[in-house]
This record gives structure tokens, sequence and C-alpha cells, in this order.
């Protein structure tokens, strides 16, 4: 099995999860807040619906994502949210089925990205494994805030791997997104699987060190939890900032979670 195909299962199984998490839902629950503020349940699974519709059409047809994404390029956080009006209409049970479609149809795209070629995005150019990679951090983020909007909470597993290394590669964004200048120095990252594997990325012999539980580490970088409710532990002055701004995806932070927001909180 090549990196790709086993990235796209994990993408498959992670839609999955959450799909049998909304699938019995009624239509009153689809319509519950959740902590992202003005999201519904339902604009949760209508975003990825067109965060999957983007990432399949840039594989497929560049021209036609280039037309999806003409004039968003400076806001490209308006123009998603713009976009939930596409789904405002949709019963539960339509927009359950487009996400599906979305789903089967990004993976199928992914897999058809001939061998060295990129896909087109947002900002730069992404080989298909990283498009694919940040797929799971789309559904891991979303689908943390439908969970905590029903009280439920997944079960975290080692596929957790391609968000952690997404995290990684993406360090700089905190940075960025606040107009901060990134440090030029390399973060050790040594973090713990589910099944207890360590996972470590960077230079041994860092100054800069980021350690901790794989799912606790994914809560930060999506912001889904305040860094004091995570067993998220920094080494050196950097790194310790770092924990303040850490976000794996591009543009403003948004306001994040506070301390103890939520009771089930990992600690």
């Amino acid at each position: 099995m090549s990196e790709l195909d086993e990235v796209l299962q994990a993408l498959t199984a992670e839609g999955d999860e959450l799909d049998r998490i909304v699938a019995g839902l009624d239509a009153s629950q689809w319509e519950l807040p959740t902590p992202a503020p003005g999201w519904t349940i339902a604009n949760q699974i209508a975003h990825l619906a067109f965060i999957f519709r983007l990432a399949g059409t840039a594989a497929s047809d560049a021209e036609a994502f280039k037309a999806m994404v003409a004039g968003a390029e400076h806001d490209f956080n308006g123009a998603v949210n713009a976009a939930l009006a596409l789904y405002a209409g949709d019963t539960p049970e339509v927009l359950l089925r487009r996400w599906r479609a979305e789903r089967e149809d990004v993976v199928a795209a992914l897999a058809a990205v001939p061998p060295g070629q990129v896909v087109p995005w947002l900002v730069n150019p992404l080989p298909p494994i990283v498009l694919a990679c940040a797929g799971i951090m789309e559904q891991f983020a979303h689908g943390q805030d439908i969970c905590d909007a029903l009280g439920v909470r997944r079960e975290a597993t080692d596929r957790l791997k391609h968000l952690v290394v997404f995290a990684v590669l993406t360090r700089d964004f905190g940075y960025l997104s606040r107009g901060l200048n990134p440090p030029s120095t390399e973060f050790r990252f040594e973090i713990t699987a589910p099944s207890g594997e360590l996972w470590a990325y960077g230079p041994e012999n860092s100054t800069q060190r980021v350690s901790g539980p794989a799912e606790d580490f994914c809560l930060l970088v999506t912001r889904r939890r305040h860094r004091d409710d995570l067993a998220v532990v920094a080494t050196g002055d950097e790194a310790d900032h770092w924990l303040d701004i850490a976000q794996c995806y591009r543009g403003p932070a948004g306001a994040g979670r506070t301390p103890g927001q939520f009771a089930t909180a990992t600690v």
C-alpha cells in the first residue's frame, strides 16, 4: 500500500466514523448549536461537504477549481461562510447524502492524481497526500465541534498520525495568522500515539520541544481545546509561546476555546 493510499483510507475511516454519529440524529438535533459561534451541526456538515467538493474539484479539474475560488484569495473565510448558503435549504437527509457523495469523490479524485503531480490549492499547489491530510484535519476539527454539541466522545486511533504530521508541517501557521515572524529554530515534536507508539519529528537536540498525547496535540492545533485543559508540554520559551498560538489551518485563528469550557476535556 502506498503512503497516499494509507492516508486516503484514514480519511475514509474518519468520515465513516463521523457519519455514524450524525446519521441517527433527528431534525432538531441537526440544528443544535456547536461551540463554533453561529454554527449548527448542519452547518458543520455543510462546511465539510463544501471543503471536500473544493478539494475533489482541485484534484480532478484545475480550471473548474480556479473558477470556484475566484475572488476568494483575500477573504477565503468569508467565501467559506458564504458557501454555507448553498446548503441552507437542504433537509438533513439531503445534506447527509451530499456530504457522503463529496467524501467518495474527493478520495477517488486524489487517488487518480498521477505520481509526482501537485494539486492546485488556495495559496500554493499541494501534493495530494498533503491535501488528504488536510481533509483529515477538517473532519477531526469540525467533528469535534459536533461531538461537543452532542456531549459524546470519539475513540482516538492511530489514524491521528496523519493530522500530527500535517500540524508539524504547518507549524508556522499560528505565527503567520497573527503577523508574527516564525522562529528559525526547528522544534522537536514527541507525540505519543493512542497505541503507545512514539511519533517523533524534528532535531533530537533541539532546545524547543513539544510533547504529549496525540489526541491532546490534535485538539490543541485545531484550537478545539485550551492548552490548560491538555497534557501537551513545552520545553523552551519559543515552544511554550507556540502552545498559545498553535493552529494547523490558514486564516484567522478565531477565539478558540476557554480553559475548563468542556467537562470532558482531556487532562
